[in-house]
């Protein structure tokens, strides 16, 4: 059983078991705490399809936070315009919570 689920703006395949890297969840969230998404998409219970206009009625995921907070990897971002002596250099480094999917309730 899995579900299609979205967490702040951004769409997730959920799985019982599975770990996810989600955007950063804020300072209030601590290790352990549980959390339920109810925006769920779809939902598939072994072959059996629902799809929500625009969510599943009754369905939610509930997960664990694992880490509150990971950095991902550093994206260096460099703009130049040739011959003009423009050049700029700025790095990037972006946050993510780590949560394990618990359980999907359809």
């Amino acid at each position: 059983m899995y579900a299609i689920v979205e967490i702040q703006g951004q769409q997730f395949k959920a799985e019982a078991g599975k770990f996810l890297y989600v955007h950063y969840l804020g300072d209030e969230r601590k290790e352990g705490e549980a959390i339920e998404f109810d925006r769920v998409l779809l939902v598939d219970a072994d072959g059996a399809v629902k799809v929500g206009a625009p969510t599943v009625e009754g369905a939610k995921v509930v997960c664990e936070v694992m880490r509150p907070l990971v950095k991902g990897d550093k994206v260096i971002v460099f703009k130049k315009k040739r011959r003009k002596g423009y050049r700029r250099k700025n790095g990037h480094r972006q946050m993510f919570s780590q949560v394990m999917i618990k359980d999907v309730v359809a």
